[in-house]
C-alpha cells in the first residue's frame, strides 16, 4: 500500500467550485455529525485519531484545539494557515484548489469546536491565481447557510473570510501572521503571552494548518480507528508529501506514514531522472533536514526521522542526484534564509548575513580553519537565541549536512596536513 486516499478520496470526485456537487458527495457530513453528538465527542475522536499538526511544528491537534477552546473571550479566531512559503513544499494548494469546501467544512468544525465565531484563510501572495475561487467558495457557503448566523438551523454562527499576505516566508509564523493581517511588517512577536492568547488583533487566535483542518473533517466523517488504520503507532495516519527535484513523477502523494523514503521516490515518484544515482534528499522544506542516499531506507515517520536528526516539517522532499553539489544547494537555500530574514532578531539577521560570508569563501576554496570554527558559533547562537522558529530552524539543514557529510566541512590546510602525514 504505497498511495491512500484518506484525506483526497474526494480529489478528482466532484466539481471544486460546486458546492451542490461536494454535498453529492458527502460533504458537510462531518459539520452534521458535530451538530448530532456535540463537541466534546468531536473533540474526543481528534483526541483517539492522534493527529499531530500538518504544518510542521507537529503539535497533538486534540490538545491544541483543547488548549484554544479555554481561552475565553467575547471574540476568538481560526485562522487557517495557507500562507505555504516553504520551497518544496505544495500540498496545501492541492487542497486548495481540488478540495475548498473541505477546507471550510474544517474551518467551521474547528470554530465551533473552539468557541470561535470568525475565521480567516491566510493564503500566501502568490497563489492569487486561487483568490476569486475561494472568494467565490465562501459566498456559496454564506447562500446556502453553512456559514454565517445560525448555521443550518442551529444556535452556531460562524464568519469566514480571505485574506491574502503579501509574498514574506515568515508570515508563516502565527505572530507574524497576526501582524500581516493587521496591516503591519511581518514580524515575529516576544513569547509569552501566546497567539493563542494575544494573537490577531491581541484577541485569541488559534492557528492551523490546511492539511491540518482537511484532516479533522475526514476523521470526524469516519472515525479515528479508520484513520489509525494508516501508519504506525507513533505516527498514525496518512500524510501529504510534496516530492521534486531530479525524480521521475513529482508531484503531491498522500502515502501512509512508515513507508521508506527510497519506496517514496522509487515507487511513487517513479524513480530517479535518467537513471542517475541519487545523491540526497532535503525532508521538510528549505529549514528541513539533509539525508544521504544511503539511509535512504529511514522510515518515513516522525520517530525515524527524529532519530536520523530531521523531521517531517512541511512534507516537502527535494529528491537530489549525483550531479548536485551538496555545497552549491546549501548556498542557494541560506541565500533563500537571508533574503526571508524579517530582520527583527540579531542572531537571525546577522546570522544569515555572516553565513553569506563563510559559505563565499567555502564555495571557492579558500575558506579557513577560523572561518569553519565561526560557522559552528553563528549555527549555535542562531539554534539557541533567534526569536522564532524560522531562525532556530534555519540551521538544520546545515548541522544535518555537518553530520552526514562531513568530509565537506574541512578545512583545505587540514586536509593537506592529513596528506602529508599518510
Amino acid at each position: 500500500m504505497k498511495q491512500v486516499h484518506f484525506i483526497t478520496e474526494l480529489f478528482g470526485k466532484y466539481d471544486g467550485r460546486s458546492l451542490q456537487s461536494y454535498l453529492d458527495v458527502g460533504g458537510f457530513t462531518a459539520l452534521k455529525k458535530l451538530f448530532a453528538i456535540g463537541t466534546e465527542a468531536v473533540l474526543a475522536e481528534i483526541d483517539a485519531s492522534g493527529l499531530q499538526g500538518r504544518g510542521g511544528a507537529a503539535y497533538p491537534t486534540g490538545r491544541k484545539l483543547r488548549q484554544a477552546l479555554a481561552e475565553k473571550a467575547a471574540r476568538k479566531f481560526v485562522v487557517c494557515n495557507a500562507d505555504e512559503g516553504e520551497p518544496g513544499t505544495f500540498k496545501d494548494r492541492e487542497l486548495l484548489k481540488r478540495n475548498i469546501y473541505q477546507v471550510i467544512e474544517g474551518m467551521v468544525i474547528t470554530g465551533i469546536s473552539t468557541q470561535s465565531q470568525e475565521g480567516i484563510i491566510y493564503v500566501r501572495e502568490e497563489y492569487t491565481n486561487m483568490h476569486d475561487e475561494i472568494r467565490a467558495a465562501i459566498a456559496e457557503c454564506y447562500k446556502h447557510n453553512y456559514l454565517g448566523k445560525g448555521i443550518l438551523g442551529t444556535s452556531y454562527n460562524f464568519d469566514l473570510k480571505l485574506f491574502s499576505g503579501a509574498g514574506s516566508y515568515v508570515c508563516g509564523e502565527g505572530f507574524a501572521m497576526c501582524e500581516s493581517m493587521e496591516g503591519k511588517s511581518g514580524r515575529p512577536r516576544s513569547k509569552p503571552p501566546y497567539v493563542k492568547q494575544e494573537g490577531f488583533l491581541n484577541l485569541p487566535t488559534l492557528v492551523i494548518n490546511t492539511e491540518t483542518l482537511s484532516t479533522i473533517v475526514s476523521i470526524i466523517k469516519h472515525g479515528a480507528d479508520s484513520f489509525r488504520r494508516y501508519g504506525t503507532e507513533k505516527s498514525p495516519g496518512t500524510k501529504l508529501i510534496s516530492i521534486s527535484g531530479k525524480v521521475n513523477r513529482p508531484g503531491v502523494y498522500e502515502i501512509p506514514f512508515g513507508l521508506t523514503i527510497r519506496e517514496i521516490i522509487n515507487d511513487l515518484a517513479g524513480g530517479m531522472r535518467n537513471g542517475k544515482k541519487g545523491h540526497f534528499v532535503q525532508i521538510g522544506g528549505a529549514s528541513g533536514g539533509i539525508l544521504p542516499e544511503r539511509l535512504w531506507d529511514t522510515p518515513y515517520t516522525y520517530e525515524d526521522l527524529y532519530k536520523a536528526g530531521l523531521s517531517v516539517g512541511s512534507g516537502a522532499i527535494v529528491v537530489a542526484d549525483e550531479d548536485n553539489s551538496l555545497l552549491a544547494y546549501l548556498k542557494v537555500v541560506q541565500d533563500f534564509f537571508r533574503h526571508e530574514s524579517c530582520g527583527k532578531c540579531t542572531p537571525c539577521r546577522e546570522g544569515n548575513r555572516q553565513l553569506r560570508f563563510i559559505f563565499e569563501r567555502i564555495m571557492d576554496g579558500t575558506a579557513t580553519a577560523t572561518d569553519f570554527a565561526r560557522m559552528e558559533i553563528v549555527l549555535d547562537v542562531m539554534g539557541r537565541a533567534s526569536l522564532c522558529g524560522s531562525g532556530k530552524t534555519e540551521v538544520v539543514p546545515f548541522r544535518t549536512a555537518q553530520r552526514y557529510f562531513p568530509e565537506l566541512f574541512i578545512p583545505k590546510e587540514s586536509l593537506a596536513d592529513k596528506k602529508a602525514v599518510v
